[in-house]
């Protein structure tokens, strides 16, 4: 695909169909999946192919379209759109802003397809500006907190940018804006196992902008950190609860305890979509089992004895205290100082 870095969309509307960068292709085949009905995006949702919480609500939203499309082609009842569309909504059941982003184009489903559209192209729209925003607001918070006379050293778990998003990216976009200001010295991109979004997907990004970065095991990250070769660490979420508790990818965890034991900030980045007032705490977050395979094979090939079981969470939740910030479009609150979601932004 030739589009520049700044134009990279895991998601676009064709105008019959639903355009997905496949993402378990990358980093070595750049491969466009053209989705048209539903079993094809749960399966997408599913298998990783778009993956990222404001790129799954993205794609959410179009799947209703979808869902208007193909019932059009195959004479689906009333009754059976909804409950297509209530598949995708239920695809990834941790990622809170895709249930947002469906239930939010649902309400356009009597007016037909077009005004459909013209809604899931709003919410991709408005998540872009919401990342270019938080991206500012984010790196202005981080030169203010870490009192160095040079470019900053950030830690990054997963993947959060323009391939997990609408466009632009949420931490990775705070990251993007640092570099922009020539206030990034480099980036650590732990691998994230077991899929290896940093490896293959944060990676492939800074590499196409030319943002110096090393690629590290999970385990080397906390190590990094108390050794002060980190200034800050900052993440995404695929939900936030009221009290400020976020849930993210599986070994985030970690990396806020180490961050608060070496006493440095660490920076939750996500849209206000990702705020789940509903959910009083993490404790309320249903967490997604994936399959035994990931953790118990490597290539198909099996790495683990043949009576191992596997433990296999997509995600932990990372409690408030440890939040330094929580950076969205409207600013940064300080969440491990009494900041909470719930009372700034109700």
């Amino acid at each position: 695909m030739s589009q520049q870095p700044q134009e990279l969309r895991a998601v676009e509307w064709t105008g019959d169909a639903l355009a997905l960068i496949d993402q378990t292709a990358l980093p070595h085949h750049t491969r466009i999946l053209h989705v048209r009905d539903i079993d094809g995006l749960v399966d997408a949702i599913q298998r990783l192919v778009v993956r990222g919480a404001p790129a799954i609500g993205a794609a959410g939203a179009y799947g209703v379209a979808l869902a208007l499309l193909q019932g059009r082609r195959e004479g689906w009842s009333e009754t059976r759109v909804h409950a297509e569309i209530a598949r995708v909504r239920a695809a990834r059941p941790t990622a809170v802003n895709l249930m947002v982003c469906v239930d939010r184009v649902v309400e356009r489903l009597a007016d037909g397809v077009d005004a459909v559209l013209a809604e899931a192209v709003a919410v991709q729209r408005e998540d872009i500006e919401a990342n270019r925003a938080m991206g500012a607001h984010g790196a202005d918070w981080l030169l203010k907190k870490v009192a160095v006379d040079r470019p900053l050293r950030i830690l990054t778990h997963c993947n959060t940018g323009a391939l997990a998003t609408a466009g632009w990216g949420t931490a990775l976009g705070v990251i993007r804006e640092l570099h922009a200001r020539g206030l990034l010295e480099v980036v650590y991109a732990d691998e994230t196992r077991p899929l290896l979004q940093g490896a293959r997907l944060t990676a492939w990004e800074l590499d196409q902008e030319g943002i110096p970065h090393y690629v590290q095991a999970d385990g080397a990250a906390a190590g990094t950190i108390l050794r002060g070769d980190v200034d800050a660490a900052v993440v995404g979420a695929d939900r936030i609860a009221a009290n400020g508790d976020t849930a993210n990818k599986v070994g985030t965890v970690g990396v806020a305890l180490a961050c608060a034991d070496a006493g440095i900030p660490f920076l939750v980045a996500a849209p206000t979509s990702t705020v789940d007032l509903a959910t009083p705490s993490g404790d309320a977050i249903h967490i997604e089992m994936r399959g035994e395979a990931e953790v118990l094979e490597w290539g198909g090939v099996r790495t683990a004895p043949a009576g191992s079981r596997g433990h296999n969470p997509a995600f932990d939740v990372t409690p408030g205290r440890l939040v330094t910030g929580l950076v969205t479009e409207h600013g940064v609150l300080e969440v491990s100082a009494g900041e909470l979601p719930a009372d700034r932004l109700a």
